[in-house]
């Protein structure tokens, strides 16, 4: 599981990010401040740190930077500072994300689903399964079945990496949508049951009893198969 560290001293703020972060399954730390802050940082091992620059005991800046002297963990900086100086000088100072408030929590949930995503990506592009029946090829955007090449249109491929790289994670229709189409998505929620039929099709033995897309009723879909050690 990914750890998140939020240091944030509006209260209201640092509880919706902190809701939206857990409901998609990320373990989220709390400071309200910025020495609290990198205690707790020196204490867990995180992916990444969700940085306010405006803190009531120490300047955000600073604490980036003392971060920064050891860590190369991901930094998204929020800030009410719009000026293009202020953006710059944060990204200089070693943040990957520059996000200016008010900010949408789904759109700071989407960008965090984002990074992650790219971080497995480079972890590994062929994801097995099965002894080697199921193959998933990131980089190729290729998908085998007992060794046959199967043709997925982009959404279907998309829609079953993201399952794939979430292996056991139950996702909503709406978690899939925002990392397949993006948060400005303004479809219906069950064109992804179409596709999820498509695929079953595709890849499944018995697409009427699957194994590796299985549906959680009311909630959503998972994928149901542990990659191949």
């Amino acid at each position: 599981m990914n750890n998140i560290l939020i240091i944030e001293d509006e209260v209201r703020v640092l509880e919706v990010i902190k809701a939206y972060l857990e409901r998609e399954g990320y373990r989220v730390y709390c400071a309200a401040k910025g020495y609290e802050g990198l205690d707790l940082f020196n204490k867990v091992d995180f992916q990444l740190v969700i940085l306010d620059l405006m803190l009531p005991d120490i300047d955000g800046e600073d604490v980036c930077r003392i971060i920064r002297e050891t860590s190369k963990v991901h930094i998204f900086m929020l800030t009410a500072k719009v000026e293009l100086r202020n953006k710059i000088q944060g990204l200089n100072m070693g943040a990957d994300e520059y996000l200016t408030k008010p900010l949408s929590p789904r759109e700071l949930t989407a960008r965090v689903n984002a990074l992650f995503r790219r971080m497995n990506y480079s972890k590994s592009t062929i994801f097995s399964y099965d002894n080697g029946r199921l193959k998933i090829d990131r980089e190729k955007r290729s998908v085998q079945v007992k060794g046959e090449d199967i043709i997925l249109t982009p959404n279907e491929f998309e829609l079953l990496y993201t399952l794939a790289s979430n292996e056991g994670k139950v996702l909503s229709r709406e978690q899939l949508i925002q990392n397949i189409y993006g948060i400005d998505f303004e479809g219906s929620d069950r064109t992804i049951d179409a596709h999820i039929k498509n695929l079953r099709k595709k890849i499944e033995d018995d697409s009427k009893s699957p194994k590796y897309i299985i549906t959680v009723i009311k909630i959503g879909y998972k994928f149901g198969v542990q990659k191949d050690s």
